[in-house]
């Protein structure tokens, strides 16, 4: 079992294997099965690509054969930044068919995020595409290399620079089947072990790393597809990164090609782009957000597209307000299903005949049965139903800790194991309705934004006295981040030349402030700390106060 690794208390793993939640296979073996079953069907669409299950199972095999050549081992850990091409899709299944373990790492991430994965994962590979409206990754891991040590191999889905592998020639290599699978056979997981890591919302400057097992990501898609409703008839469109726990397990491409669904990527999130592939597809399922529902919603022009095969929206990342909900049902004649949860486990999801209340208001219920949520007030008790609190859980898909992580460990988890969420909910019976996040956090849309990072790196400019960065609202994000700045004496600040600078230290673009507020002093506590609720009442009513004059 991998060094660094939390994992989950003998009696309960006992227990989820005897209740059927833990199948022991690994993710690979949940592909193998659906290729064996469905051979011959589409399974992956991607422009004029169309993969069946059984080429993704040879490309698959082929590249998981490539890495063993290439000097890949099981434990390795490969930080993987792709974005969402068929590539992508081979990359993750070959590495979890032999034991290595992808860091899901987002196209957005740039030198620092990506230094701070190798650096504490001890990664040995770096799998990027070669370039991208313009930003060259393998540039990037060049100017990386010399600070990550243990990185050995950059592999690149395109043409690679000096010193670094392409990813082309292993998939199009052509071995022995018989000596592809005997070598592959040796390597096969255990199912208990980790298989990937995925990349924690953040509270802290930089996201923590969150081990998941072939075990419990295998029922993460599963139990969610069940949900979803998922099957054979499945199409389900992806939009959103592929890195993301949401389109990857919950239920997403897995949960899909579980039930022999076909899974179509969308190369862009406009309504023309995702309602013509609904159209030419015939796609059911859309896994999307608030910013793009929002916006297809305003923007939506009836009898444009035929949608009549459309049978669910699904929203993730952050809650969608009930008038978008109805909007959805009423002009695609969709459901539309919140899936909240979050990359260290529990999912809640409405269910697809649930109550207008629940459909329209909730954020859904848990997916499992024994997953166990509760909610606590802030003397640590639990409260009433109804009461608001902070949500806590653990369950057979919930990990039981961050990886090499012991010190953030004792505070995200409580002494019998409960995942602390850090989100402000409200429970009726076994349905959740959000309320905000207990820490400072700014959710963009799906996409969170520690605060502290940000101001970490405005501290750096040296026009800059003091910064506090608050969630602003947004209309079609949600929220979005407003940078107070108190300049040092005598100095000037504008927002294109803060922007610049924070562009400057390579910062990721979605993290940018998108507003600067310069004032003069910070609303204060008796014990001297910034009154962050205050400047984040003062930017709303700014904003609102410009609504009503424009």
């Amino acid at each position: 079992m991998l060094e660094g690794f939390t994992p989950w208390p003998e009696e309960f793993a006992r227990c989820y294997r005897e209740r059927g939640y833990w199948e022991d296979i690994c993710l690979a073996e949940m592909l193998e099965r659906s290729i064996e079953r469905y051979g011959a069907k589409e399974a992956l669409v991607c422009g004029a690509q169309r993969i069946s299950y059984r080429e993704l199972g040879e490309r698959v095999e082929r590249l998981a054969y490539g890495l063993t050549r290439s000097g890949f081992r099981p434990h390795d850990r490969v930080v993987m930044q792709l974005h969402n091409i068929p590539e992508f899709v081979y990359a993750y299944f070959a590495m979890v068919r032999i034991g290595v373990i992808p860091i899901m790492a987002l196209r957005a991430h740039r030198h620092t995020e990506v230094k701070h994965f190798i650096q504490r994962s001890g990664a040995c590979g770096y799998l990027i595409p070669d370039a991208i409206g313009g930003f060259d990754y393998r540039a990037m891991a060049r100017e990386i290399a010399p600070e990550c040590p243990t990185l050995k191999t950059v592999l690149v889905a395109g043409e690679a620079g000096a010193g670094q592998v392409a990813l082309g020639p292993l998939l199009e290599a052509d071995p022995a089947p018989g000596e592809v699978r005997a070598a592959l056979e040796r390597l096969r997981p255990d199912p208990a072990d980790v298989a990937l890591m995925l990349l924690s919302g953040g509270t802290t400057a930089l996201p923590k790393l969150i081990p998941r097992t072939h075990n419990d990501y295998v029922y993460n898609a599963k139990a969610s597809a069940r949900v979803a409703e998922f099957d054979t008839g499945t199409v389900l469109l992806v939009i959103l990164p592929l890195g993301h726990n949401y389109n990857l397990a919950s239920p997403g491409i897995q949960g899909a090609f579980a039930c022999g669904g076909k899974v179509v990527l969308a190369p862009a999130g406009d309504a023309d782009t995702v309602f013509s592939l609904v159209e030419k597809e015939r796609v059911t399922v859309i896994a999307a957000a608030v910013p793009l529902i929002a916006t297809w919603m305003n923007r939506w022009v009836s009898g444009r597209y035929d949608t009549s095969s459309l049978r669910v929206v699904q929203n993730g990342g952050a809650r969608l307000a009930p008038e978008l909900r109805r909007r959805v049902r009423e002009t695609l004649g969709c459901v539309p299903q919140e899936d909240y949860g979050t990359a260290e486990g529990l999912l809640n999801m409405t269910r697809l005949d649930d109550t207008e209340e629940h459909l329209l208001e909730s954020s859904g219920a848990p997916v499992c049965p024994d997953d166990e949520i509760k909610v606590l007030g802030e003397n640590g008790r639990e409260v009433a139903d109804g009461e608001m609190g902070e949500l806590v859980t653990r369950g057979p898909y919930t990990i039981r800790g961050y990886y090499a992580a012991p010190e953030t460990n004792r505070d995200a988890f409580t002494a019998d194991g409960f995942y602390r969420m850090g989100d402000l909910v409200k429970k009726r019976g076994r349905y959740v309705y959000t309320e905000g996040r207990r820490k400072d956090l700014i959710n963009r849309g799906g996409e969170k934004i520690s605060c502290d990072e940000v101001e970490n790196y405005i501290f750096g400019h040296p026009k800059v006295q003091s910064v506090c960065v608050v969630a602003m609202p947004d209309d079609v994000f949600g929220e979005k981040a407003c940078a107070f700045v108190i300049p040092k004496p005598g100095a000037t600040l504008g927002f294109d030349e803060l922007i610049r600078f924070l562009l400057q230290q390579n910062f990721a673009k979605f993290k940018l402030p998108e507003r600067l507020e310069v004032v003069a002093e910070f609303p204060l506590s008796p014990a001297g700390k910034i009154l962050r609720r205050q400047l984040k009442q003062m930017i709303s009513d700014k904003i609102s106060s410009e609504r009503v004059r424009a």
